[in-house]
């Protein structure tokens, strides 16, 4: 798959999650077989403002691409002004978040808030297509709520204001990440428009990955909830649509290795004690469904350093 000039290699994408997709978790991602990667989103006005906290947000590695960056914000003017100040950074794909669902969010008129507003969304693509030579797509949602189901039109004006690619996540707003995602909306979609689109929602295994793949006609599927604590997802689904099989979870050995790695990572890139409290969450989702994982996440919620978790991941595996 092509989005404008980058070649995306043929393997799931890593979906951008606020909280998650940090810099250590997207290599990590990358190592066991990401195709893209996508950044946490960051705020346009942050970045027009000199915020502190957008440099680490903004942070990317040699080893990442190809990696997309992504902007929210609704103002096209300022959207505009913040690309053209970030051009020189060393990603690859400007990405317009457009289904972000969080209050605070929305109630700037900002993430998923732009699906009410067909006109501003042509807009800020045309101010991004005007600002930069990189490749320019958006993520979308099916639509604001129930009654107002309109990703295809969003993504037809995205693709006639010079969008290379759109994502589709099949839910609404009003979902947030509950219910089923609709994956012939995706479908719909796929068949609007002449440039990729790239499938998200309720691909959770290499089953409903080639599922998602076959029913809607999408060139790549996006992952996101499901590959946290789980970075293995990509090379398993790349490996099952290419052989047809699945070469299933690692083993507990390869696993604490990883929790290891991806906690030293964290710490390295942002001090002992962020690193080391910011590695919990992840704990948890790496741990889901082991035996005696309730445990370990107390007694590793209480772990102020990084040998106290290493002690303790050692001692639970």
């Amino acid at each position: 798959m092509r989005i404008g000039s980058v070649e995306i290699p043929d393997a799931p994408i890593l979906a951008p999650m606020a909280g998650v997709t940090d810099l250590p978790f997207r290599l990590l991602c990358r190592e066991k077989g990401a195709g893209l990667l996508c950044m946490e989103m960051v705020s346009a006005k942050a970045i027009s403002f000199g915020n502190r906290n957008t440099r680490e947000l903004l942070s990317i590695d040699e080893g990442e691409h190809p990696v997309s960056l992504q902007l929210f914000g609704s103002e096209p003017e300022l959207m505009g002004r913040v690309a053209e100040q970030i051009d020189h950074l060393p990603y690859d794909i400007l990405d317009v978040n457009m289904g972000c669902p969080v209050p605070k969010v929305v109630k700037n008129g900002e993430g998923s808030a732009l699906m009410k507003d067909p006109e501003r969304v042509g807009q800020i693509v045309r101010a991004l297509r005007g600002a930069t030579k990189k490749p320019v797509t958006v993520k979308i949602r099916s639509g604001f709520d129930a009654d107002h189901i309109n990703a295809v039109e969003i993504a037809k004006i995205a693709e006639d204001a010079g969008a290379d690619a759109v994502t589709v996540h099949a839910r609404t707003r009003e979902q947030y990440y509950s219910g089923k995602a609709d994956w012939d909306l995706i479908r719909q979609v796929a068949e609007a428009l002449t440039i990729p689109v790239i499938g998200s929602g309720d691909v959770v295994s290499p089953e409903t990955a080639k599922q998602m793949l076959e029913e809607t006609g999408c060139a790549q599927v996006m992952i996101g909830r499901a590959a946290r604590g789980n970075p293995w997802l990509f090379g398993r689904v790349s490996a099952y649509l290419r052989t047809g099989e699945d070469p299933g979870r690692p083993p507990k050995e390869e696993v604490l290795e990883m929790i290891l790695r991806h906690a030293r990572m964290l710490v390295e890139y942002k001090g002992e004690h962020t690193g080391v409290c910011e590695m919990r969450k992840h704990i948890a989702w790496y741990t889901a469904g082991l035996k005696n994982s309730a445990k370990l996440r107390r007694e590793t919620n209480g772990a102020q350093t990084m040998e106290e978790l290493t002690a303790l991941l050692t001692k639970a595996f």
